[in-house]
């Protein structure tokens, strides 16, 4: 996966059991957020974070989108314990997140932000290591930044 690339289309189901398309979606920017696992210190700090903050995602024109391969019931448990108000979308067969380069060689899901635009490109790549996560004022500083590339 490249910036500038089209984002692959993909169905998955959210912890409510509805089916989630990302080209469905794109009435906005979506901000991929592959995480590695469900109800651990570090991804429910990163998911927290991005919660107290989705007004400022949204008014920036940006849908969060939490994706791992953890169970429909365990994306539920976490969504409920954090009062999530973004969907955690179950990815059990890791295809798409094998389509998107979100899986170490172990078959867990690596930390990677991957923000795609309405247009269904790749406008933005962050991986990082699986001990630490990209805080929200650091993606809107990105987006506001791609924002003004673009106007330029």
């Amino acid at each position: 996966m490249k910036i500038g690339e089209v984002a692959p289309n993909f169905q998955l189901s959210d912890e409510n059991g509805k089916l989630f398309e990302l080209y469905k979606n794109l009435d906005s920017r979506v901000l991929l957020v592959f995480y590695p696992k469900d109800d651990t210190p570090v991804c429910s700090s990163q998911l927290a974070e991005y919660n107290d903050n989705l007004d400022e995602f949204l008014k920036n024109g940006i849908k969060v989108v939490g994706i791992n391969a953890d169970t429909f019931q365990s994306h539920i448990d976490f969504c409920n314990k954090l009062k999530l108000k973004f969907p955690l979308l179950a990815d059990e067969d890791r295809k798409v997140s094998k389509q998107y380069g979100a899986l170490n060689i172990f078959g867990i899901n690596k930390r990677i932000l991957i923000l795609v635009g309405i247009d269904k490109k790749v406008l933005w790549i962050a991986p990082t290591l699986s001990i630490n996560f990209i805080k929200s004022g650091r993606i809107l500083e990105k987006i506001t930044s791609l924002n003004s590339e673009k106007l330029t």
